[in-house]
């Protein structure tokens, strides 16, 4: 099955903030290739990519492309297998490049590039994923201290924030039975997330503490997963800006 990536951006401008999808990554188990989204185009401020500045190409390699290859942590360096273990990943059967980048999102502290993956339904037909809590550092005093004492298999509530002055589609994260707000999710699930809750049934809509990672980075502390109904109707990552530049490319994100 064809796996795929999208690859956001974000401006750097605190007076004009911006973020969105400008290109999709994708492995078929042989070939990688990369082309870039509608997105590209709109977004204020977006430059095509170093080596990669022709938004109508599609680019293909038998290699992970270098943009990418620098947001994944070295095999060499001493701390790769914890790097694996923070993300639920075992050492002795590592993933491919493109399911760790999925949920390490590949982000990196000089420049404003981050990766997400492309929903498609689970086996049972149901939508899954896992993701790192975001925003910790945001928390106040009360919601850092419960997140010290967060369990594995505990479950979390997912709460819009319509009034939050940064991103009003921001989607805060809650301990089920207590008020202090922890976190939130990742910007790239807002969307989705807003229509799951609106289309399933509250029960089908469910957020748990995946892993603890106490020697990670407070970016990689809490891993989540979280599990809803696949509605009829829903079609994630459906925008005009998730679209394909380069003509004769599928938008599908599945095989």
């Amino acid at each position: 099955m064809k796996q795929a990536l999208f690859v956001a951006w974000r401006t750097r401008d605190p007076d004009n903030p911006a973020w969105g999808p400008v290109g999709r990554l994708e492995f078929d188990g042989k070939f990688y290739r990369y082309f870039y989204t509608q997105g590209a185009q709109s977004l204020p401020g977006f430059q095509p990519f170093p080596k990669m500045d022709n938004l109508d190409v599609v680019y293909e390699s038998t290699e992970l492309f270098p943009l990418f290859v620098n947001r994944l942590l070295s095999q060499r360096r001493p701390e790769y297998e914890a790097y694996l273990r923070w993300s639920g990943f075992g050492h002795d059967n590592p993933p491919n490049p493109l399911t760790i980048l999925a949920v390490t999102e590949g982000q990196r502290q000089t420049d404003a590039i981050e990766v997400f993956p492309c929903p498609i339904p689970d086996r049972e037909g149901c939508y899954f994923n896992r993701f790192f809590l975001h925003g910790i550092r945001y928390a106040e005093e009360a919601g850092r201290a419960y997140v010290g004492r967060l369990k594995v298999g505990e479950q979390l509530r997912l709460v819009p924030e319509p009034t939050n002055p940064a991103d009003p589609l921001a989607v805060a994260i809650y301990p089920l039975n207590a008020d202090e707000r922890i976190g939130y999710a990742p910007r790239y699930l807002a969307h989705d997330i807003h229509t799951l809750l609106g289309q399933c049934h509250p029960d089908f809509v469910e957020l748990f503490v995946e892993q603890i990672n106490d020697d990670a980075p407070l970016q990689q502390r809490v891993l989540c997963r979280m599990q809803s109904c696949w509605p009829d109707t829903f079609e994630p990552c459906n925008t005009e800006a998730f679209r394909p530049i380069p003509s004769g490319v599928s938008a599908d994100c599945g095989s």
